[in-house]
C-alpha cells in the first residue's frame, strides 16, 4: 500500500512536471513573435526578454500575470480589484512586454546595455541586466540563463521573421524532453 502511494506521488509530481513543459513551450510560442519584434526594434536578444517573463511570470502562470498581465515582476501601483499585490498591472501582456522594454531604455543602469551588447549576447544582458539592479538575487542571472539554455531561445536572436514561421517552435525546444509515460495499475 505505501509502495503504490509512494509511486501515485511520483507519478503525480512527473505529470505536474510535465505540463509545466508544456506550458512553457506555448507561452513561448505565443510570446515568440511579440519578442522578436522588440530585439529587432530595440536590439535586447529576444532570448533575453522571453527568459525573463518565463522566470517572472513562470510561463504565464503566476497570480500576477494571469490577474494583473504583469509577466516581468515590476512593482507599482495597480488597480486591480481581484488580488491585493504591489506589482504593476498591465492592460495586456503586450503592454507588459512594451513596459519592460521602455524600463530598460529609461534606466540609467540598463541604458549602456543597449550600446555595449548586440542582439546575440544573451549571457551579458541577463549579467547586465541582474547588475543593473533588476533582481536582488544573487543567481537571478543564472536562471534565466538557464531557461534559456533548456528552450533554446538563443535560437531566436537572429532569425530573419520569414525563417521564423518556418519553425514549429515545440518540435525544436521539445526535442531534448522524453514523454512520460505511466503504468495503468498507478492510476
Amino acid at each position: 500500500m505505501v509502495k503504490k502511494l509512494l509511486l501515485l506521488c511520483v507519478a503525480s509530481t512527473m505529470l505536474s512536471l510535465g505540463s509545466n513543459a508544456q506550458t512553457t513551450r506555448e507561452y513561448i510560442a505565443e510570446n515568440l513573435p511579440l519578442a522578436q519584434e522588440l530585439m529587432r526594434e530595440n536590439n535586447i536578444p529576444a532570448s533575453v526578454i522571453l527568459g525573463i517573463a518565463i522566470h517572472e511570470s513562470a510561463s504565464g502562470t503566476s497570480k500576477i500575470a494571469r490577474y494583473m498581465n504583469n509577466h516581468f515582476g515590476v512593482k507599482g501601483a495597480n488597480n486591480n480589484s481581484q488580488i491585493k499585490s504591489s506589482y504593476k498591472d498591465y492592460e495586456s501582456v503586450e503592454d507588459s512586454y512594451l513596459h519592460f522594454i521602455t524600463f530598460m531604455h529609461k534606466r540609467a543602469a540598463f541604458q549602456k546595455l543597449f550600446d555595449k551588447y548586440d542582439k546575440k549576447d544573451y549571457m551579458h544582458w541577463a549579467k547586465g541586466i541582474q547588475k543593473g539592479g533588476y533582481a536582488h538575487s544573487k543567481t537571478w542571472a543564472s536562471q534565466v540563463i538557464g531557461l534559456i539554455k533548456k528552450y533554446e531561445l538563443f535560437k531566436y536572436d537572429d532569425l530573419p521573421p520569414s525563417k521564423l514561421e518556418q519553425i514549429p517552435v515545440a518540435r525544436v525546444i521539445a526535442r531534448k524532453e522524453k514523454p512520460i509515460t505511466l503504468k495503468k495499475d498507478i492510476l
